[in-house]
């Protein structure tokens, strides 16, 4: 018969404790520890498997031959600037956002042109069926072949489907919907967060796959979910800009391939995300000739 047993974890660190406290151990935080139920199950584990991991062995590092890690282009030039110059294969991105201001959008017409240039694209919604993902490309004039689009939330099926397309380029939107079939608390929570971004990490690592994960934002800024996760990833970037108003920024910050310097301003179209060439002149254009005030 399963047990339920009650802990605490801090959402920023991770730190679990068997009692809530209002000021985390661990990191110091007030007011993050949030509870968690986990069920103990007696029965056999289910039949997940997890990526297997290339044994290697120490190495001195004056015999460890380097070369330049290659990049994967876009034709949006303001995005590879971001990046450090373009995607890297292998690297896990987390793109953060509020909900609505266009994060889907944005990797959704990245997947388009990637596809464009044959390469396989995997895109997997946990938050929109097949059917409202296609509405939302057919509107973007997103059509290719080599893009694939798969509903899915359980990280076993997406594991496998990965293994079955074979893709470049994994977009999975988002990490709080996907649950692990192992960790008992529910989706969202830190402890699916933390082991899910693990699993796709390991999947990028293995198999050479670029991933690109989409992380809800909460009411003060931060990424839903342990903070943690942004030490996971390779890159985190955050896509910010008012609801009301058509111009989004993306802000790289972090970038274990790059600068985090670099900024991208999009304006958003009924067409989709358009690149900014000369963000000054948006400066530009509330100031009267002259550069004086006509209220002077």
């Amino acid at each position: 018969m399963a047990k339920r047993k009650t802990k605490f974890m801090c959402r920023d660190c991770g730190y679990e404790s068997p009692k809530w406290m209002g000021r985390c151990p661990g990191c110091g935080e007030w007011n993050t520890m949030d509870e968690e139920v986990e069920i103990i199950s007696k029965g056999p584990r289910g039949a997940f498997k997890h990526t297997e991991t290339i044994q290697q062995k120490a190495m001195p590092i004056g015999s460890i031959q380097t070369s330049e890690e290659p990049r994967i282009k876009t034709d949006l030039g303001e995005l590879n600037r971001v990046l450090g110059g373009g995607i890297v294969p292998g690297s896990l991105v987390l793109i953060g956002g509020d909900p609505g201001i266009g994060k889907s959008t944005l990797l959704l017409q990245v997947s388009s042109l990637l596809a464009n240039q044959k390469q396989r694209v995997l895109y997997i919604s946990g938050e929109e069926s097949i059917k409202q993902t296609k509405l939302r490309a057919e509107r973007l004039g997103v059509t290719s072949d080599e893009l694939y689009i798969y509903a899915e939330t359980d990280l076993a099926r997406i594991h496998e489907t990965i293994n079955d397309v074979q893709p470049k380029f994994v977009i999975a939107d988002s990490i709080q919907t996907i649950h692990h079939p192992e960790v008992t608390s529910a989706p969202g929570s830190v402890s699916q967060v933390r082991e899910c971004t693990a699993e796709l990490m390991r999947i990028a690592k293995t198999q050479n796959i670029a991933i690109f994960i989409v992380g809800h934002v909460t009411k003060d800024g931060q990424i839903a979910g342990p903070r943690l996760l942004e030490h996971m990833v390779d890159t985190v970037l955050y896509f910010e800009g008012e609801r009301h108003h058509t111009y989004r920024i993306l802000r790289s910050v972090k970038n274990r391939f790059g600068s985090t310097n670099e900024i991208a301003i999009f304006e958003m179209l009924q067409s989709g995300l358009k690149e900014v060439l000369n963000p000054s002149e948006l400066f530009l254009r509330e100031r009267s000739q002259g550069g004086r005030d006509p209220r002077l």
